[in-house]
């Protein structure tokens, strides 16, 4: 009597499909770990939502871009506050994170423009070990620094 394969054939297609769901679950946890992508930026006072903003790659420096104004009352508005070129500039499309660059899995050697106050400070982003869904946006002057944590938007 011939002994039949259908047993290690049912086996190899059940290996591979759990191969394939296991490197489906694995590039989402990736991806949701990345700097890259729409942040809620939040007053870290109030807890108001203030803005979504966009961070991207350009010539291998990231940069970060206000793309929706969600605070009351500043739909429409200018950055009265900005130093230099970027005063008077619609806040939506403002750029407002320059220049970063990775040091393994922190972004900083740039710089970001607090809007509401006019105020340009050195950076450091990078996204929260613990939550994934959380980036942290250090602003610092010398040995003073103040962190904010935005949350991903979807």
């Amino acid at each position: 009597m011939k002994k039949s394969n259908l047993p290690n054939i049912v086996n190899l297609v059940t290996l591979k499909w759990c191969y394939c769901i296991f490197l489906v679950f694995v590039s989402f946890s990736l991806q949701a770990q990345t700097i890259f992508g729409k942040w809620k930026s939040v007053d870290h006072e109030t807890g108001e939502v203030r803005s979504v903003v966009e961070i991207y790659e350009e010539e291998g420096k990231v940069y970060g871009k206000i793309i929706e104004v969600l605070a009351k009352g500043k739909k429409g508005g200018k950055c009265t506050l900005c130093p230099g070129k970027k005063k008077n500039e619609p806040l939506e499309g403002l750029v407002i994170i320059e220049g970063l660059e990775k040091d393994d899995e922190v972004y900083g050697g740039g710089t970001v423009i607090d809007p509401a106050k006019g105020k340009k400070y050195k950076c450091k982003i990078w996204v929260d070990k613990d939550k994934p869904d959380i980036l942290n946006v250090r602003g610092f002057v010398a040995l003073f620094y103040k962190t904010q944590y935005w949350p991903r938007y979807k």
